[in-house]
């Protein structure tokens, strides 16, 4: 079988500086926060060229503290797509705010930038673009529509550990940068995770009182916040991990250059690189009409696939309030029925993708496997 994502591979490659990690944050007992996290902080902040980070059980606490430390609210509006994981349009809903959808351009399948300034009225207080697959938004236009509306930038950067745009690192272009560290992220904890990087000390001063019950010091609660603390155990992890993410990335790399070459004539649309990205390839999609039927034979092949993602969030039932319908979002209708997901990690080796790319070729041209 070639698994979708092999997290015991990555593991057994650092096996004991991970139990060496885990065990100091046993012998410390320092099981919530503590010095892990604050250390992690540091060194996440400094790798996206940030001032700031802040340590989260999960990455939708991250997007959820970063759009109310904006000061988002009910009654307010947040730009953002639909062809999205449901946590970026449910974060939005917990402050209150309602998301405005604007769709996707159908080459890098983020946010349309030609489309964004159309969907600002004067109840618009953020944009909250995506950097989906591992592929930044054009970011540029973005802040530049951001600064004349007078409106805060939150980066939805969930898939985009060390993508670049322009050169800069992901996370730190906007006004606030939001990250997952669920474990099959590009950097995942062995566990739930998240965090917030920014450059804004007002930002960063209110999220860090936000995750901890809006303590300013302890059994100070200044405002009312939330028990979203990252756990020692995570933040050792993840600082063993993050000295690796430079390479597992260009591991990433290499491969969907592979998948690139080997798919060239299959009939698939394979991901597009834009001009000003530095891809990171947390999924590898590939497009096709025959999607589904793909997706059933290559599983018949013990090749795992994924699809991210079968439903828009705007026809989504539980998202129905917002009052969408199918065809007000072509391009993400569109998306979300042909992308399939091939298998993506560091660890896979080349003759697996080989493996998975004859296999396609075969199936498309209709030959027995």
């Amino acid at each position: 079988m070639i698994p979708f994502v092999d997290l015991k591979a990555q593991y057994l490659s650092i096996k004991d500086e991970i139990n060496t990690a885990v065990l100091k944050v046993l012998e410390s007992t320092q099981f919530v926060l503590g010095n892990e996290v604050a250390a992690l902080e540091e060194e996440f902040a400094a790798y996206c060229s940030a001032d700031s980070g802040i340590a989260v059980n999960t990455g939708t606490s991250a997007l959820h503290l970063a759009l109310l430390a904006a000061g988002i609210g009910p009654g307010d509006e947040v730009i953002t797509v639909p062809f999205t994981f449901v946590a970026t349009v449910a974060a939005i809903d917990y402050t209150g705010a309602k998301a405005v959808f604007v769709d996707i351009d159908p080459v890098s399948y983020t946010i349309d930038v030609t489309k964004i300034e159309k969907a600002i009225t004067p109840k618009t207080k953020a944009i909250l673009p995506v950097h989906l697959y591992g592929q930044p938004a054009d970011m540029d236009p973005i802040v530049e529509i951001a600064r004349r509306h007078d409106l805060v930038v939150i980066e939805d950067a969930a898939q985009a550990h060390r993508a670049e745009y322009k050169g800069r690192r992901i996370g730190s272009i906007g006004d606030i940068g939001c990250f997952s560290f669920y474990p099959g992220k590009n950097l995942g904890a062995y566990g739930e995770g998240g965090i917030v990087v920014t450059s804004n000390p007002e930002y960063a001063q209110m999220i860090r009182m936000l995750r901890d019950w809006g303590q300013e010091r302890k059994y100070h609660h200044v405002l009312k916040g939330y028990n979203y603390r990252m756990d020692g155990v995570q933040g050792a992890i993840l600082r063993v991990k993050l000295r690796y993410l430079d390479a597992w990335t260009e591991a990433r790399r290499t491969h969907a250059a592979l998948y690139d070459q080997l798919l060239v004539n299959s009939g698939l649309t394979t991901p597009a690189v834009m001009p000003y990205s530095h891809h990171v390839y947390h999924v590898y999609a590939v497009r096709s009409p025959e999607r589904d039927f793909l997706q059933k034979k290559l599983n018949e092949q013990a090749i795992q696939t994924g699809i991210h993602y079968p439903i828009p969030v705007h026809l989504q039932s539980a998202y129905s309030d917002l009052g969408y319908k199918p065809g007000d979002f072509p391009h993400s209708e569109l998306a979300a029925r042909e992308v399939l997901s091939l298998p993506m990690y560091a660890e896979l080796s080349s003759t697996q993708v080989r493996t998975v790319a004859e296999t396609l070729h075969s199936i498309l041209q209709g030959v027995t496997v």
